[in-house]
């Protein structure tokens, strides 16, 4: 005894053939999408157009079925993609036409009490000042700009600070402000204003627009706080005017093999 043989049709090329089980739920019927990669290779239309003509021959499957099985099988378009190259040119700056300002955590406490590292470096030269406080207020920062321009020999134009609230109050209190027409400015920009220093300020969340002076922190951690133990903020102080001093006397690559120091002779 034999079983009934399932129902049969025609295919498009007028054979006779047995109709095949349907697919598992999820799944396209594999003739079905022999149809649409017929389709796609013939007339090179999208998933939509594709849609249209399976349509009329009473296939029914929705756009992104086909999308998916247009390019599973590779026969998605290739866009020509052209590579854009940059040229960077860096302007050529004078010692003290821009120095970057910032402020470091020194790693460890030291006596059971945080202190933080201000460190100013000039763009053209790469020469360095630094000063350990215990505070990172308006106070602190101003005392340490007034510090600067003591200890520079060269007379500084513009210095670019982050964003933090001891260098601005751009985006805390500025434009929060009472009167928005003239807003209470932060202290350091009164600070440069009677100096005539020019204070820019990077853009939020974009510390390598303050590069040197992050490249330099970098420094500090790896050839100076990891390699010294300090007993007491005198310790550190000392250690540190001694860390500066040979920085400043190093040779840099970016300098082509002079030393800050050297730097500022020419």
């Amino acid at each position: 005894m034999g079983g009934k043989l399932p129902p049969s049709r025609r295919s498009r090329f007028g054979a006779q053939v047995y109709q095949a089980k349907k697919p598992a739920p999820g799944n396209t019927h594999i003739r079905v999408k022999e149809r649409i990669i017929e389709l796609r290779r013939e007339t090179k239309l999208c998933a939509k157009k594709l849609n249209y003509k399976l349509a009329k021959e009473n296939i029914v499957v929705s756009d992104r079925v086909i999308g998916k099985i247009i390019k599973t099988e590779g026969l998605v378009r290739k866009y020509r993609i052209r590579k854009l190259t940059y040229k960077y040119v860096k302007a050529s700056l004078a010692k003290g036409e821009l120095v970057e300002v910032d402020v470091k955590f020194v790693p460890d406490f030291i006596e059971g009490k945080r202190y933080f590292q201000f460190t100013a470096i000039d763009c053209a030269s790469r020469w360095r000042y630094l000063k350990i406080d215990d505070d990172i207020g308006n106070g602190s920062a101003i005392a340490f700009l007034q510090d600067l321009l003591k200890v520079a020999d060269f007379r500084i134009r513009a210095i670019k600070t982050d964003n933090g609230t001891c260098f601005t109050n751009r985006y805390v209190g500025y434009l929060k402000s009472a009167e928005p027409i003239n807003p209470r400015l932060h202290p350091v920009d009164i600070f440069c204003q009677r100096h005539n220093i020019i204070h820019y300020l990077i853009d939020p969340g974009k510390p390598a627009q303050n590069g040197r002076v992050e490249r330099s922190h970098r420094t500090d951690q790896e050839m100076f706080y990891e390699r010294n133990n300090f007993k007491n903020v005198l310790d550190l102080k000392r250690k540190l005017r001694k860390w500066n001093n040979y920085y400043n006397n190093l040779e840099h690559c970016a300098l082509g093999g002079k030393t800050p120091n050297e730097a500022l002779l020419t």
